[in-house]
C-alpha cells in the first residue's frame, strides 16, 4: 500500500509526497486517515507560505481537520480498538506550563498543533494516509456517523469556544459575519443555543445558502445589498450578540454599528492590524471578546456530530482524493462555490 502525505514545500509549492509507514511510539495510536477538511489556515499557508509573522521553514504536511479509523492500538489506550471510528483531535498541549495549570490549555506555550509552523522543527500536519497521536487525541463516533462529518469535529470545536465567549444565547437576536465554514457553525451553535433571530452576511449567495441550511433566519447579502444591514442598526443597534466571522474591516465596522449598547461581539476572524472606532466600543459599553481555539469543546463537538444533534452535511460542499490535492485547494479558494472542501485519504 502505498501512503501520501500533502506537503507544503514553500508558496504555491503543494506536492503529493510518497511517505514511510509512521513508527508509533509508545502510548501513540496509529489512524488511517479518512477525511481531511481544508481550514483557511491551510490556505493561508498554501497562497502565502505562512500567515503574519509565521513562515513555512521547512516542508511541512498541512492539515488538521481530521478523522480516520484506528488500525494499531497500545495496551493503555483505553477503550479504543482496532476498527474504531475517531476524529483526532489536532490540539497537544504540555499540561505542565502556567497557562495549562490554569486549564487554560489553548493558550499552551508550548502547544504541539497539527499542521503547525509555529515552532521550528514545524510539527507536521494529519493530511497523509497514516498518522500516529496520543491515545488522548482520539474522539471515537459511532459506527453510523460519517467520517467526513467527524471530519468537521475541529471548526465546530472553535464555534463551541467562541459561543462559551458569548454566554447564553437563549431568546438573543444574533448577527454572523462571514458565511465560511466558521460562520456556518457558528449559525448552528446559535441555533442550538436558543437564539431567537439569526442573520448572517457574505459576499455570496451560494455561502448564505448553506447559512441558511444550517439554521440562520435571515441572510444579506453585503455585496449585492450593502444597505439592508442598516435597519439593525437603529436604535443604536439592535443585536445582543455578533460572531465576527470575516476578519474583514467593513464587516467588523458594520458588527459595531449593528450591535445594541453592552452588546458583545465574538472576533473569530483572525486579520492583521486594523482601524476601529474605539469612540463607538466605548460610548456603546460594547464587550469586544476574542477568542481563540478550543480545548474541552473538542469533544462536546465529536458527541454533538455523532447525535446528529447538530447536522454538518450541509457545509460539506466537495471532495477529492488527495492527489487531486491541489484542485482541492483551488476549489477551496472560490468562495462563490465552496464552503468546505475535504481531501480523502483512504476512502
Amino acid at each position: 500500500m502505498t501512503l501520501k502525505a500533502c506537503t507544503l514545500y514553500a508558496r504555491n509549492d503543494l506536492r503529493v509526497d510518497e511517505i514511510e509507514k509512521p513508527d508509533r511510539q509508545g502510548c501513540e495510536v496509529l489512524v488511517a486517515v479518512s477525511h481531511g477538511g481544508i481550514c483557511g489556515s491551510d490556505l493561508h499557508y498554501f497562497q502565502h507560505g505562512g500567515f503574519g509573522p509565521v513562515r513555512v521553514r521547512e516542508p511541512l504536511i498541512l492539515g488538521h481537520e481530521i478523522s480516520g479509523t484506528v488500525l494499531e492500538v497500545p495496551p493503555e489506550a483505553g477503550e479504543l480498538a482496532i476498527g474504531d471510528k475517531v476524529a483526532v483531535s489536532p490540539s497537544r498541549p504540555c499540561h505542565t506550563c502556567h497557562h495549562c495549570s490554569r486549564e487554560e490549555f489553548q493558550h499552551c506555550e508550548n502547544m504541539r498543533f497539527l499542521g503547525s509552523a509555529r515552532t521550528f522543527p514545524h510539527v507536521q500536519g494529519g493530511f497523509r494516509s497514516q498518522i500516529c497521536v496520543p491515545a488522548e487525541q482520539c474522539h471515537r463516533v459511532g459506527a453510523g456517523t460519517s467520517l467526513a462529518h467527524a471530519a468537521c469535529a475541529e471548526p465546530l470545536a472553535v464555534c463551541l469556544h467562541a459561543a462559551l465567549q458569548a454566554g447564553d444565547l437563549a431568546g438573543k437576536k444574533v448577527l454572523v459575519t462571514g458565511a465560511g465554514p466558521i460562520g456556518a457553525l457558528c449559525v448552528a451553535v446559535a441555533a442550538r443555543g436558543g437564539a431567537d433571530e439569526i442573520i448572517v452576511t457574505d459576499l455570496f449567495d451560494f455561502t448564505l445558502s448553506k447559512a441558511l441550511q444550517m439554521g440562520a433566519t435571515g441572510g444579506i447579502n453585503v455585496r449585492t445589498s450593502p444597505h439592508d444591514l442598516e435597519k439593525y442598526c437603529a436604535e443604536r443597534g439592535l443585536f445582543d450578540v455578533v460572531f465576527e466571522c470575516s476578519a474583514a474591516a467593513p464587516a467588523i465596522l458594520g458588527a459595531i454599528a449593528a450591535v445594541r449598547p453592552r452588546g458583545t461581539i465574538v472576533q473569530v476572524g483572525v486579520a492583521g492590524s486594523l482601524n476601529l472606532p474605539i469612540n463607538a466600543i466605548v460610548g456603546k459599553e460594547i464587550t469586544f471578546q476574542g477568542t481563540h481555539r478550543f480545548h474541552p469543546e473538542f469533544a462536546e463537538a465529536v458527541a454533538l456530530i455523532d447525535s446528529k444533534a447538530i447536522d454538518v452535511s450541509p457545509i460539506l460542499t466537495q471532495t477529492f482524493s488527495v492527489d487531486d490535492a491541489i484542485s482541492a485547494f483551488e476549489a477551496a479558494t472560490q468562495r462563490e462555490s465552496a464552503v468546505k472542501v475535504q481531501l480523502i485519504f483512504n476512502p
